[in-house]
């Protein structure tokens, strides 16, 4: 246990067991610096920890108060491995995924269900000040000089953030793209053919299994486990039985489960997949959503092959509906620029030049950690209310990053038929089947707490938990 949560751990007991109660304020962070010995860096990540956790609250020039909310006791966490069946399989999920998705989408609907986080998170009026005068200075050139990989002054910028993160990624290996997705398809094309078998986690990300059915590709599902990610060894045995020809992998804060893979692991992954000749590519699209004090490192960091095609965007961080994304392919870099060349040809040159600028001076980390607290305090709320609402034999995961939790419910719960019943009353959720090519995790939903907890919010869960239990074959 590191100082800073060995020191919220003291804090919290002093909360449950009635020594600091509601409303009573924290010690400042100087005094308690002093007493503990710790630097007010260690304090204040204690102070943010318990913020996030729903136990205090900051006011104004005024310190940390007690709040009621985190007494509440969120439920037990996930900890099982997944056992998918063994062997490639094909796809037949893109009907079900979207019937699913398109009755949720409407703004008359509670959110939870959505995969994207609230808009209203977003410095959008600031990008739009960006995207005017980018738009009004566009040099009419450089629709031709960057038009496959992209803006260079873009590119330039993604390359300084990988620098920062202790990564050096030439400019020439990125390729701008339409969105995370566009990025993670033309990898997908630039390393497999119709036929071939691609490994995924169990669950995975609904749209891998769509590529992959749209490209004629077969999935074979690896155990994943809620916290650490998939299993090495059996990836490993996988690789050995059935010859796929690429990953697709979530390592940082996974869709939809919310693990995250140790940096120790991340490494070993890498290292398991060079032993092979196999490409990696890395679905990167929440790393800048963690909730500690510092950014996962992802799996292309210990690449000294060039076989991690790097995936990610700023729609989840920064610019949702600009559609920006890309990807650092390494030695499949001038592959995918070919695919990007013969698909779409290029992205909104107006919208690169735009967030070239807003990386160069619009104050993104700023903006970050404003947006990875406010993540934490509704994972806190979002946590807790399912603790309170949802019947006994729930479990859910509580991820260290993103807007996702996945929740496990009693085992005679259909996550299908609570899909419907809470569509029917207004409120979206995300049901396990959609994770799976076997239509597994039928006791399972996804929930999104990327949108504000509000009164709607509080009524929604209320009503999901009573429909939960009475599925479970007991009262709200």
């Amino acid at each position: 246990m590191k100082r800073y949560e060995a020191l919220a751990a003291d804090i919290e007991a002093s909360i449950r067991n009635g020594t600091l109660k509601t409303g009573d304020r924290l010690p400042s962070v100087r005094h308690t610096g002093q007493s503990r010995g710790v630097s007010a860096s260690t304090v204040f990540q204690a102070y943010y920890l318990l913020e996030a956790r729903g136990l205090v609250r900051a006011r104004d020039r005024s310190g940390y108060y007690v709040t009621g909310g985190g007494l509440r006791d969120a439920p037990p966490e996930s900890t099982l491995t997944s056992r998918p069946a063994d062997g490639p399989m094909s796809l037949d999920v893109s009907d079900r995924v979207f019937d699913i998705l398109e009755a949720s989408m409407s703004r008359k609907v509670v959110p939870f269900g959505s995969a994207f986080p609230s808009p209203l998170l977003f410095p959008l009026a600031r990008l739009g000040q960006f995207m005017a005068a980018s738009a009004k200075s566009l040099d009419p050139w450089s629709t031709v000089d960057d038009l496959t990989p992209g803006s260079a002054a873009l590119r330039r910028q993604i390359a300084l953030r990988y620098l920062a993160d202790g990564m050096q990624v030439p400019v020439e290996e990125i390729v701008i793209t339409n969105g995370a997705l566009e990025a993670l398809n033309l990898c997908l094309a630039a390393v497999t053919r119709p036929g071939d078998a691609v490994i995924v986690e169990s669950p995975t990300f609904y749209a891998a299994l769509q590529a992959l059915e749209r490209m004629g590709l077969k999935a074979i599902e690896v155990p994943t486990h809620p916290g650490e990610g998939i299993d090495l060894g059996a990836l490993e045995r996988a690789i050995a039985a059935h010859q796929p020809k690429a990953c697709w992998l979530m390592t940082t804060f996974q869709n939809p489960l919310g693990s995250l893979m140790p940096d120790a692991k991340k490494k070993a992954l890498v290292e398991l997949l060079a032993r092979h000749e196999l490409p990696l590519i890395e679905d990167d699209v929440y790393a800048e959503l963690y909730f500690s004090d510092r950014k996962p490192a992802p799996a292309k960091a210990f690449d000294t092959q060039g076989l991690v095609l790097h995936c990610s965007s700023f729609s989840k961080c920064l610019a949702p509906g600009y559609r920006i994304g890309w990807t650092s392919a390494g030695r499949f870099a001038r592959k995918v620029a070919r695919q990007k060349l013969m698909s779409t040809l290029s992205t909104s040159a107006p919208a690169q030049l735009a967030l070239a600028a807003y990386l160069e001076k619009g104050g993104l980390d700023k903006h970050l950690r404003k947006l990875r607290q406010t993540l934490a305090m509704q994972q806190a709320t979002f946590a807790q209310a399912v603790g309170h609402y949802f019947p006994e034999g729930t479990r859910a995961t509580r991820p260290l990053g993103g807007y996702f939790l996945w929740v496990e419910l009693p085992a005679r719960v259909n996550a299908l038929d609570i899909h419907r019943k809470a569509l029917a009353l207004g409120i979206s959720v995300a049901p396990g089947p959609i994770f799976s090519a076997t239509r597994a995790f039928t006791h399972c939903l996804r929930l999104n707490y990327g949108h504000a907890w509000n009164a709607q919010s509080e009524k929604a869960m209320r009503t999901l938990g009573r429909l939960v239990s009475e599925a479970a074959g007991g009262t709200a």
